[in-house]
């Protein structure tokens, strides 16, 4: 009885590790999603969110998982330097003048859905 409940509570532990499945958003719905920090939130309106929020700029959008999690496989060092250097039609800082590499860390787990 004892291994069994030991087994049970490693199942619980691996599960709870586990990432939600990624799902697609509607530009409405990633529209919608807002930084819980206000800091972050007030710099997202400002300098990411008409991008983002729009699936017509081929950046991806705000939350949705299936847009940014291969780019999340990158890693967060390289999703920072693409932010900072520019990427693709993103222009060196996503125009953001006044963020901090923290904020845009903030900012670039926020739109990849892993606030």
């Amino acid at each position: 009885m004892r291994t069994l409940f030991v087994l049970f509570v490693a199942f619980l532990l691996v599960a709870c590790q586990q990432e939600p499945p990624a799902q697609s958003l509607t530009p409405e719905q990633s529209a919608a999603l807002r930084p819980a920090d206000t800091r972050i939130a007030g710099l997202y309106e400002q300098s990411c969110k008409s991008c983002h929020t729009v699936a017509d700029t081929g950046a991806p959008l705000t939350g949705d998982r299936t847009q940014w999690d291969a780019r999340w496989r990158k890693g967060e060092d390289e999703l920072l330097n693409n932010t900072i250097r520019g990427f693709n039609g993103m222009p060196a800082g996503g125009q953001c003048f006044s963020c901090s590499p923290d904020d845009y860390n903030a900012l670039i787990r926020f739109m990849a859905g892993r606030e």
